[in-house]
């Protein structure tokens, strides 16, 4: 508020000393986007020039410079607008009151700046002291012009995806000196006439290195610090958030989390938001403490106002997430465990799945995609295969050529495709390997080998054709759950149909794995595949000769009764009560209730959410309110079918509880993202990832890349920068290091 304020007496003194009463009644953001002031009406020292390109005013900057009687010798002005002349000692005394006013703004922009430096540095684990405020020297002056410069450059690099590294020492002929991409950019801004860089360095040998790595990596923690600032000030805004983790990443050697956060912006737009990288710890307990640390104590998120968590992680890392889950919902019991939107049910649940072949049978599911998607050639060669299989059923030939050209991994159906599929993967494998035209490089024809091998190894194939007939009972319930939200809130109901179907698979598990193995048995066989046990449980079989376990029992034990134990379990943990309650409040939404025939009970369900109402007295006469609107209204009005259009509704303000219900149930995890341009964050991390070499990544600048549309404050990244690692008896140069004297 203080701000907008000092924004509004600002354009009114530009207004008032252009002698313009007729902008008077004009607005800040009207005066902003309609009119221009030339450069020339400014004091030299109201201008800050940071690049021969670039010419900003600084933040205090009032214009008063201005011929007054120049147009009274002008024929060509006696149209334009009169001029009030003022006499000499009115003059003396307006520029007497405006030199007083910048003072005064001055002395007041340096005590936010250095509030906003101990604000940060607090949360940093610095101390806040009491300072006076002393007018800063010229060399503190240029001191800041040079770390604004070399912040600038550290933005760049992030927003360009531009490694802090340059070459590698073993590519550097011996004697040369090459700088990293860095230092290069800062020589080129040097070359390009930037004084203030100039100035700093003009007396410095060839072979020093003007920013430190020390230093580098003190002001892209800063960088990432602001970044992430501006984005959990607006979920603090909004109160309520939940958090998700995308699968763990290798960021240069090191293991590290995605974290990304929902919530419902200021424009009731939900928003999914990557906010950083966690490292990620072996231990599950040290994990559980060091997430919880991390977004309470370093972010300044209050989880109290979490209402759904999410965990997209493979098998291995499964196990771990899910003891996370558990601490924070001892601590939060309203942060509720769910499945994420991004990720498809059946998908979830086989990388849950707590058996190492699963785990190998995935991996090579998504090498197998990512194998023929590296060139259309590749595809077109699939394709031809397909078409001579699919000869008598060109239908399904042409609809699994369609799914091949898709990301088809990550589908509900995904097992069923890779059956279906699998004569022809192997078919087009085993020809890129024998190529006799020498149509494939050796990389290719070795990759080939190395997939076609993996895919023909009778452990996949019983792995595959067991989890496709196990989660063929989840398919429909889950596929709802990504589907329209009235297929979400009718899904819920029919979990315990899914759970009783699996619950009797489980208790005739010897005759459903009887069946299943059969069907591994004919595939194998109809692509001459060796049914065979895996070689190491081979090897202690020799050693146990009264072993009498044949093929098919030992997958029961290993595979399907696992996997069947596991399925049910972790259908019951991710949809607890709590869940369940909550999408039961998915009622509330108009085309929900309409398919109820307005016969709902939202109260009920939405006790648990009553702590977050404005006013939960009269949450029962408000929905009966909103029951009513929509069930009576006119024919031509159509029920909003998602939160999405909800939220937005012009008269949304006179049902506030129903307002916080909606955002609430919005920002869970399960709940998918209406509008795609308000999922950039996964979708940016996912570029980002694919798009830069594991050497390369760095954790800091993929934040400033992901977010590179987030608008930062250098002068508070400089403040911060002085406050924490710089004091007043350094020198300017004492950031320098030389690597070499010559």
């Amino acid at each position: 508020m203080a701000n907008n304020s000092a924004h509004h007496n600002l354009c009114q003194k530009w207004v008032e000393n252009c002698r313009r009463a007729d902008l008077e009644d004009k607005t800040p953001d009207q005066l902003n986007k309609h009119y221009r002031l030339c450069a020339k009406h400014f004091e030299t020292s109201m201008i800050c020039r940071t690049s021969p390109y670039r010419t900003v005013l600084r933040d205090n900057a009032i214009p008063t410079i201005f011929d007054l009687t120049s147009h009274l010798n002008n024929p060509h002005s006696r149209h334009r607008k009169r001029i009030k002349e003022l006499s000499e000692d009115e003059i003396r005394t307006l520029k007497q009151r405006k030199i007083d006013e910048t003072s005064e703004q001055e002395q007041k922009h340096k005590e936010t700046n250095n509030s906003n430096v101990q604000s940060l540095s607090a949360e940093e684990g610095g101390e806040e002291q009491d300072e006076d405020i002393l007018p800063l020297t010229l060399e503190e002056k240029e001191n800041k012009e040079y770390l604004k410069s070399l912040f600038e450059i550290l933005i760049l690099m992030g927003k360009q995806n531009i490694p802090l590294d340059g070459h590698e020492a073993d590519e550097i002929p011996e004697g040369l000196f090459t700088p990293d991409n860095f230092q290069a950019l800062l020589e080129c801004r040097i070359n390009s006439g930037e004084e203030v860089l100039r100035k700093r360095f003009e007396a410095t040998a060839v072979n020093t290195l003007f920013c430190s790595k020390t230093q580098q990596k003190q002001m892209l923690e800063i960088c990432e610090s602001c970044i992430r600032e501006e984005t959990l000030r607006e979920v603090r805004d909004s109160h309520f958030f939940s958090i998700i983790t995308d699968d763990v990443v290798d960021i240069a050697g090191e293991e590290h989390l995605p974290v990304l956060v929902r919530f419902v912006d200021e424009s009731h737009n939900l928003r999914e938001e990557f906010v950083g990288f966690l490292p990620f710890e072996a231990d599950a307990e040290i994990l559980a403490v060091k997430f919880h640390t991390t977004i309470t104590e370093k972010w300044g998120l209050n989880m109290e106002y979490c209402r759904g968590q999410a965990y997209i992680v493979s098998s291995g890392f499964s196990s771990k997430m899910k003891v996370v889950a558990s601490r924070l919902l001892e601590k939060y019991p309203q942060a509720i465990y769910t499945l994420c939107s991004s990720c498809a049910l059946n998908i979830w649940l086989a990388k849950s799945v707590p058996v190492m072949g699963v785990s190998v049978a995935l991996g090579t599911i998504e090498e197998l995609c990512a194998f023929f998607h590296r060139s259309p050639q590749l595809l077109l060669e699939l394709d031809n295969v397909i078409s001579v299989l699919f000869q008598n059923n060109e239908a399904r030939g042409n609809e699994l050529k369609e799914i091949c050209h898709s990301q088809w991994t990550g589908r509900h159906d995904a097992f069923e495709i890779l059956v279906d599929l699998l004569q022809a993967l192997v078919l087009c494998l085993d020809g890129i390997n024998n190529d006799t035209h020498v149509r494939w490089n050796n990389c290719v024809a070795g990759r080939a080998f190395v997939l076609c091998s993996a895919v023909t190894d009778f452990d996949f194939i019983v792995t595959i054709v067991v989890l496709k007939n196990v989660l063929s009972f989840t398919r429909a319930f889950g596929k709802n759950l990504q589907g329209q939200t009235s297929d979400v809130f009718f899904a819920a109901s029919s979990l315990t149909a899914v759970l009783h179907s699996l619950n009797e698979v489980m208790e005739n598990i010897e005759v459903y794995h009887e069946f299943w193995f059969e069907e591994a048995t004919n595939l194998a066989t109809k692509l001459d595949i060796q049914m065979k046990l895996p070689g190491k449980f081979r090897r202690a079989q020799q050693v146990n000769l009264d072993s009498q376990l044949t093929s098919e029992s030992y997958y029961k034990e290993t595979l399907s009764v696992p996997a069947v134990e596991h399925i049910i379990q972790e259908l019951k943990d991710i949809f607890s009560e709590q869940h369940l309650k909550a999408l039961k409040c998915l009622s509330l939404v108009p085309s929900v209730m309409g398919q109820l025939k307005f016969n709902t009970s939202e109260e009920h369900h939405a006790d648990m959410y009553r702590s977050d109402l404005p006013n939960p007295d009269t949450l029962s006469a408000e929905l009966h309110c909103w029951r009513i609107k929509w069930k009576h209204r006119g024919k031509d009005i159509e029920l909003p079918s998602t939160i999405y259009e909800a939220l937005h509704l012009p008269d949304i303000k006179f049902f506030p509880n129903v307002y916080a219900l909606l955002k609430v149930l919005c920002i869970l995890p399960v709940m998918k993202v209406e509008s795609e341009r308000y999922e950039n964050g996964r979708k940016r991390l996912k570029a980002y990832l694919r798009n830069t070499l594991t050497d390369q990544r760095s954790s800091n600048l993929a934040l400033l890349n992901i977010n590179f549309d987030i608008k930062h404050d250098l002068d508070l990244m400089v403040d911060t920068y002085i406050k924490l690692y710089t004091t007043k008896s350094e020198l300017p140069t004492s950031n320098s290091e030389t690597i070499e004297n010559t």
